[in-house]
């Protein structure tokens, strides 16, 4: 049996236009869709050749409704990998976000943030 690959999440945001330009400039992703979806809102997908992540915002706005770790169902954060932690990092900072528990271990180097809709991130650095 081959191996499965994630093609993408999709995730509620307040502005995916706003979070995209984010995601682009954090992690030198591109979009490579955006349109109209289901129940009348409005979708981008942003990110690399083989993955991407979906953000979606429906027609009448979005909701608060508790911490994600607590909701059946929740997303807990999106981990990214990439090559140089510090200069993410940097980024992160210059973006406005709090960068936070920090972690060294095998096999690398962690950090994570969180964006303004309050959606984590885990910023991840593998050891070659």
């Amino acid at each position: 049996m081959s191996r499965a690959i994630l093609e993408h999440v999709n995730v509620t945001v307040s502005d995916p236009a706003k979070t995209a330009d984010m995601l682009c400039d954090l992690f030198n992703w591109q979009i490579r869709w955006s349109g109209d979806s289901i129940n009348g809102g409005k979708t981008i997908h942003v990110g690399s050749a083989g993955s991407y992540v979906a953000l979606y915002s429906p027609e009448g706005g979005t909701s608060v409704t508790g911490s994600s770790y607590e909701n059946l169902g929740g997303l807990n954060h999106i981990a990214v990998v990439v090559k140089d932690l510090d200069d993410v990092e940097a980024r992160v900072k210059a973006a406005g976000f709090t960068p936070g528990k920090h972690g060294d271990y095998e096999p690398g180097r962690r950090f994570y943030f969180h964006d303004l809709d309050n959606i984590e991130y885990e910023v991840v650095c593998y050891d070659d």
